[in-house]
């Protein structure tokens, strides 16, 4: 991944420090992170409906407390029912007796009803358990929800890349579904794993990567692999598999570097999407909320536009064009048609300034960014975030990613209608490699730092720029 450039303003100073994700890709992790708290707090309005025949204020207020004090709710799944039974009771026992030092210091104590309070004792860790195993009953069907399992590679089979392998069968909930090794050694050196097979050498990754759909990738060298290890993620950066170390050890230019654990063992994000967990369900809530209400104000214009359009130039009102999106799936992306053609082939030529294609309309279209519009509907569909790297065109993936180291990392989130490049100066035509390579410098700088506020910050700047950007023909 190529450095950013040093007139980069980095989107780092627009984020602020946030706290580690709730875990896997996992809809079971996140449950598990709200079950705990929510169901102590539920339990406790419940009795206060009860005994006081209505949710008084300083119930309001404990509830509060209870949640900030249990959020996010304890991993239990992978213990045995008896184990997470008394782990439930021993937190338990240590919140209870927080929450009881701190009414009482406080004096609150006689705010609450003596009953309630009694009977919350035991209520609270009952149901809590009785949710965990609700949970439990049913975490295969919910699983199942989030489709196929992730196909994963272990690069290395050491101790450490046969211990990882071990702990990812025997668990019971893993959304991972391993394929087997790549390691360029002989097989007497070779920790010995009966369950798993080598599927290539090191020299074959790349391809072992697009021939197995592999999506995860858990590179087990030695830090003495060093030179090899460089070169194993040269030649991954034209795929867009996660790509984690195990055990830690340094690299630089991480893209969303943090440490993790996979079933226990700790591994280190070194490519990694930014919405994972709490912040892709924030993410994609944000795009479905601003989308519609973007619709809904627009939908006059939507269709002024297209009766324009129609009466204009011949052709159709929307034009399709195939591009890359999430994972580096080809996805169709709608646009109102702006030139006499609707070019989607192997060779695509970029608009440029006086470019004789481009009809009246078009020109003022693209010139106010209108016809990026109807991608809302892509982003309602999900195949596309108001925020994130712009599309190119099939074609031109193919031959930038040729050219320009780690290109095809940008596709670790979906394509946005504008993006952190595009508010930086990068919005328009790109002919020359350097200003490709300027926006992709943008484009990583804004994995690599994301946050719901970068992307209001960009939303915001975008409203500002479209009106007196000419850089888009």
């Amino acid at each position: 991944m190529s450095n950013s450039s040093p007139h980069m303003v980095s989107a780092a100073a627009l984020t602020q420090p946030t706290p580690s994700s709730l875990g896997q890709d996992n809809v079971l992790t996140l449950i598990e992170s709200l079950l705990g708290p929510l169901t102590l707090v539920m339990s406790f309005w419940a009795l206060a409906f009860y005994f006081e025949g209505e949710l008084p204020p300083q119930y309001l207020i404990a509830s509060t407390l209870i949640f900030a004090l249990t959020f996010p709710g304890q991993s239990r799944l992978q213990l045995s029912w008896t184990a997470a039974a008394f782990d439930i009771l021993l937190n338990w026992t240590w919140i209870a007796g927080l929450l009881a030092a701190t009414v009482y210091v406080t004096g609150y104590l006689r705010e609450f009803s003596s009953n309630a309070l009694i009977t919350w004792l035991w209520v609270a860790p009952l149901t809590d358990l009785v949710s965990h195993l609700l949970l439990r009953r049913t975490a295969d069907f919910l699983l199942n929800l989030q489709g196929p399992k992730q196909r994963a590679l272990i690069v290395g089979m050491n101790d450490q890349g046969v211990a990882l392998a071990d702990k990812i069968s025997k668990s019971p909930y893993a959304r991972i579904e391993l394929a087997g090794f790549v390691d360029s050694r002989e097989k007497d050196r070779l920790q010995n794993n009966e369950k798993q097979q080598i599927l290539g050498n090191l020299d074959q990754i790349a391809s072992l990567v697009q021939s197995q759909r592999i999506q995860l990738i858990y590179v087990s060298l030695p830090m003495a692999s060093q030179p090899r290890i460089l070169q194993l993620l040269d030649e991954l950066k034209d795929t867009t598999a996660s790509i984690y170390f195990v055990p830690d050890m340094f690299v630089t230019d991480l893209i969303q570097g943090r440490s993790t654990s996979v079933h226990g063992m700790p591994v280190i994000s070194v490519c990694e999407t930014p919405f994972k967990g709490s912040d892709g369900l924030i993410k994609r809530s944000s795009d479905i909320v601003l989308s519609l209400l973007i619709l809904t104000l627009i939908f006059p214009l939507l269709v002024a536009i297209a009766i324009a359009v129609k009466i204009g130039s011949p052709g159709p009102v929307i034009f399709k064009q195939r591009r890359y999106g999430l994972d580096g799936e080809e996805i169709l992306v709608y646009k109102f048609r702006s030139m006499t053609v609707t070019e989607d082939g192997g060779v695509i030529q970029q608009a440029q300034k006086n470019d004789a294609r481009i009809t009246p309309l078009g020109a003022f279209l693209r010139r106010t960014s209108l016809d990026e519009l109807p991608q809302f509907i892509n982003v309602l569909q999900g195949r596309m975030s108001i925020v994130g790297p712009r599309p190119h065109a099939v074609a031109h993936n193919e031959l930038y990613r040729k050219l320009i180291k780690g290109y095809m990392v940008r596709h670790k989130v979906k394509p946005g209608i504008t993006g952190w490049a595009q508010v930086n100066g990068y919005r328009g035509e790109t002919e020359t490699l350097d200003k490709m390579q300027g926006r992709i410098d943008f484009d990583l700088d804004y994995l690599r730092n994301w946050s719901l506020r970068l992307d209001l910050h960009i939303i915001l700047k975008t409203i500002r720029l479209v009106l007196k950007d000419q850089k888009a023909y």
